[in-house]
C-alpha cells in the first residue's frame, strides 16, 4: 500500500479509501449484511488501506455505527473521515452532530471532520468557527468539505481551515477539471475522490442505459425523464456508452479490466490524495486492489482522457452531478 499526504495535514493516508455508505443498507443500497462490512473494514485495514469515509446523513448514522462497532480493537489504525449534514451547519447543530458522531462511531475524536454539502443560507465563518472550536477541544483532528466548487471553497479559505475537498471524479465525470481540482492543487486541498467508477458504468457491467437500475440513474449522465432523475436535463446517455464501448476496448488492449484501468486512471491524475470505492465484501474489496499496482503509461493516460473527452464537454461547467442548476458554486 502507498500512502499520500492528505493536504497540509501531517496525516498519511492511503491511496484507497473505503466509502462506508453502503454499509448503511437502506433504500438506497439495499439490504447489507452486518458481519460482511465488518469483515471488508479489517480485510481493509490488513491490506494497508487507513482511510475510510462515512457521514451522519448515510441512514441516519447507521453507517457511522457499523464502522465503529467494525473498528473496535483496531480504532488506532484508521483514519476516520465522516460528514456533518447541510442543515446542521450553525454552531450550536455542528457541536451536536459531532457529538453524535463520537458516539455512533464509538470513538472521541474524528480525524477529518467534512461539510458534507455547501449550505448558503448559513454564513461559513460561523460553521469554521465552530468547526475550529471542534478541533481546539481534540475532537476532531482536521476540517474538510465534499462538494464545495471554487468560490464557496475560497470563502472557507479565507476565514478556516480545509484540507480536502471530496469531489466525485472519474473518466466519465470530469467537470472538476476545469476548475476546482487547479484551485486545490494550488491551495494544497487534497481530493478525495468518490464514484471513481461512475456508480458502476466503469466495471462495464451495463451496456445501456435502460440496464442501469432506477435509483442510480438519477445522474445528470441521464436524461431527465427517467423516473428518478432530480433534474430536466436531456443527459448524455448516448455518449457515455459510445465512450464505455471505447474505453473497453482500450481495456483489453492494456489486458486489463475496465474497472482497473479507470481506477488506475484517477490514482494518476493531479491533486488527489486517496479515491473511495464502496466495497460491501472482502471480495468486492480483492478486486478494487490490482489498481494500486498499476502506473499507467502517460500515451495511455493521454488516450483515455482524450476518449472521454466527448463526455467532459458535454456536461458542461456545472460541477453538481444531480442537479442542474447545481448546489456547488
Amino acid at each position: 500500500m502507498k500512502y499520500r499526504k492528505l493536504g497540509s495535514t501531517g496525516m498519511e493516508v492511503s491511496e484507497i479509501a473505503l466509502g462506508c455508505w453502503p454499509f448503511a443498507g437502506g433504500s438506497y443500497w439495499g439490504r447489507q449484511d452486518e458481519q460482511a462490512s465488518i469483515d471488508t473494514v479489517h480485510a481493509s485495514l490488513d491490506a494497508g488501506i487507513n482511510l475510510f469515509d462515512s457521514a451522519e446523513g448515510y441512514e441516519d448514522g447507521e453507517s457511522e455505527r457499523v464502522l465503529g462497532r467494525a473498528l473496535s480493537g483496531r480504532r488506532r489504525e484508521a483514519i476516520i473521515a465522516t460528514k456533518v449534514s447541510t442543515e446542521n451547519l450553525r454552531p450550536a447543530d455542528v457541536a451536536a452532530a459531532c457529538e453524535r458522531s463520537l458516539s455512533n462511531l464509538g470513538t472521541d475524536y474524528v480525524d477529518l471532520y467534512q461539510i458534507h454539502w455547501p449550505n448558503h443560507d448559513v454564513p461559513i465563518a460561523d460553521t469554521a468557527g465552530a468547526l475550529q472550536r471542534l478541533k481546539e477541544q481534540g475532537k476532531i483532528r482536521a476540517i474538510g468539505v465534499s462538494n464545495f466548487a471554487v468560490r464557496d471553497l475560497a470563502d472557507l479559505l479565507g476565514v478556516g481551515e480545509c484540507v480536502s475537498d471530496q469531489l466525485p471524479y472519474s473518466l466519465l465525470w470530469r467537470v472538476i477539471e476545469r476548475e476546482i481540482q487547479p484551485f486545490c492543487v494550488q491551495r494544497d486541498v487534497g481530493i478525495i475522490c468518490y464514484s471513481p467508477l461512475a456508480q458502476g458504468l466503469l466495471t462495464g457491467r451495463y451496456r445501456n442505459a435502460d440496464e442501469v437500475p432506477e435509483g442510480l440513474a438519477q445522474s445528470r449522465w441521464y436524461s431527465g425523464k427517467r423516473p428518478a432523475a432530480l433534474h430536466d436535463e436531456p443527459g448524455v446517455e448516448a455518449e457515455v456508452f459510445d465512450t464505455i464501448h471505447s474505453l473497453r476496448r482500450l481495456a483489453e488492449e492494456a489486458k486489463l479490466s475496465m474497472a482497473t484501468m479507470a481506477l488506475a486512471w484517477v490514482r494518476a491524475q493531479p491533486g488527489v490524495s486517496s479515491f473511495l470505492v464502496g466495497a460491501r465484501s472482502p471480495d468486492e474489496l480483492a478486486r478494487n486492489l490490482p489498481a494500486l499496482e498499476i502506473d499507467l503509461p502517460p500515451e495511455i493516460l493521454e488516450r483515455l482522457s482524450s476518449t472521454t473527452e466527448t463526455v467532459r464537454k458535454k456536461l458542461g461547467r456545472n460541477p453538481d452531478m444531480w442537479l442542474a442548476p447545481g448546489r456547488m458554486r
